[in-house]
């Protein structure tokens, strides 16, 4: 026994050792790299992550300008560093990259303590706002730019490019103009005999159990319903009953192609845009998406090619399933769409590569100099479902809300989730936020206390939309 715990301990130092040294070589890789490139006449950008460099999508940002050199990318005098050091001077950098998930994670450990204007703060996530959501202080009017899944990023990092037969990339976007399923050419001989093979109604492949989405107990529904009609959903992975190891995917999908007739794209989360590569895999693989997630899926697919767990009921959604199946034409359908577009990894192209159109944004002068802030990152990162919001509800959808809410258990727990990760005091609690002594401390402030500052209009800065009557005569003599 204690031998054997010698030879854990041994292996352990071991990978520390290794993991050390490998990490090492490729610092002073980098360093190397830096020195030799400043001989150069090679004009550089040079990118700092702030946060780890070993998470994703980070972490294929490698060192140096190796990610773009080996992607192709049209531009590559890109240099990644996480070493904050590598300039001497931290405003040198040309942007600095955060990855959201890991202030969650491990709290506000340090920022920058200086930033010039010219550099662009960069806010990055691949995870789920649901997940990770950012609420924060210090990042109100922090970041200039966003790189994330979300459509409406500064830089989209979505999981996956829509392409016409032009050969041209046109989404994911938040205005898609899909043709109708309808008016779609019809599936060929060729696709009709790998559909035809198919024998088993629906594939899962999971491996996070418990998601907050609730998409477990979904799957679990469905299962039962499905076998009603005599169908089978197979799931696969801690979660289920089948296995599909990781190292063994390639093999799980090609029996996802050759015998599923539907996979479940169930997102672990409910996020705007949030759709991973759950969905490419089932749209790879000659499998109808049954999709469950916080996305408006139109803005990825086509209507028509796809069903949906959110909109339908358990008993609809079986259904539908078994009629398709039973139904060869009616199957046939779903995957009209192949004659008119195509869906590839992102990263299969330089014109969709995340990275390479990262480097292309920096080297653009005219984004590059334009001042743009996002005064609350949180706000715009923040998911839909967290709150009632009064100034955006009529009061009878205020009120059904709040009815199907206390109806529905689960539903309900979901607003309480953030006390995973924040709490509220009194400010009076704490001498670090109460206002008594705040005002106290700025008083004995000298610097702040030199400044001559003073409100041009004090009744515009308390109530604007109460005070816009500067230039009314009836209302200046009533209340003179």
């Amino acid at each position: 026994m204690v031998n054997r715990k010698l030879l854990i301990g041994f292996v352990i130092i071991t990978i520390v050792i290794l993991y050390t040294f490998v990490y090492d070589l490729s610092y002073f890789k980098e360093v190397r790299d830096f020195y030799e490139l400043t001989q150069t006449n090679v004009s550089f950008k040079y990118i700092l992550v702030w946060t780890s460099l070993k998470t994703d999508p980070l972490f294929n940002l490698r060192v140096a300008r190796d990610a773009f050199i080996e992607r192709a990318c049209p531009i590559t005098n890109c240099f990644v560093t996480g070493n904050r050091e590598l300039l001497h001077d931290i405003t040198k950098f040309d942007v600095i990259v955060f990855h959201a998930p890991e202030f969650v994670q491990k709290g506000v450990q340090s920022l920058p303590a200086q930033r010039k204007p010219h550099q662009k703060y960069i806010f990055t996530s691949m995870e789920s706002a649901a997940y990770y959501p950012i609420c924060n202080q210090k990042f109100l009017n922090f970041f200039n730019w966003t790189w994330t899944y979300k459509l409406n990023s500064d830089l989209n990092y979505a999981y996956f490019s829509v392409w016409n037969k032009n050969g041209s990339v046109i989404g994911p976007k938040e205005e898609m103009h899909w043709m109708k399923v309808e008016d779609m050419a019809p599936v060929n001989d060729t696709l009709k005999e790998i559909l035809n093979g198919k024998t088993i109604a629906a594939a899962w492949f999971v491996s996070n159990c418990g998601a907050p989405s609730g998409r477990d107990k979904i799957a679990k529904q469905l299962q039962i319903e499905l076998q009603t009609h005599g169908l089978r959903l197979d799931i696969y992975g801690s979660c289920g009953t089948m296995k599909c190891p990781k190292s063994s995917m390639d093999e799980c999908m090609l029996k996802l192609r050759s015998d599923y007739y539907f996979y479940l794209s169930f997102e672990n989360s409910f996020s705007d845009d949030y759709v991973t590569e759950k969905l490419l895999n089932a749209l790879d693989n000659y499998a109808v998406p049954v999709v469950f997630g916080g996305a408006n899926y139109t803005r990825f697919m086509p209507d028509g090619i796809y069903l949906s767990a959110n909109t339908l009921t358990i008993k609809e959604l079986a259904k539908k399933m078994a009629d398709s199946i039973k139904n060869k034409e009616l199957y046939y359908e779903y995957f009209k769409w192949h004659n008119h577009y195509s869906y590839r990894d992102v990263v299969a192209s330089v014109e969709t590569d995340p990275y390479c159109k990262l480097c292309e944004a920096i080297n653009n002068e005219e984004e590059m100099s334009k001042t743009t802030i996002y005064e609350d990152i949180g706000m715009w990162f923040m998911p839909d479902g967290t709150y009632l919001s009064a100034n955006t509800l009529t009061i009878k959808e205020l009120a059904k809300k709040m009815a199907d809410i206390i109806k529905n258990k689960e539903l309900y727990y979901e607003y309480f989730k953030w006390h995973n990760h924040y709490s509220y005091r009194d400010v009076v609690a704490s001498v670090e936020t109460d206002p008594y002594c705040k005002l106290c401390e700025a008083i004995n402030n000298e610097e702040e206390m030199s400044k001559t500052t003073i409100y041009e209009d004090i009744g515009m800065w308390w109530s604007p939309k109460k005070c816009q009557f500067k230039n009314n005569r009836f209302l200046n003599k009533h209340l003179a």
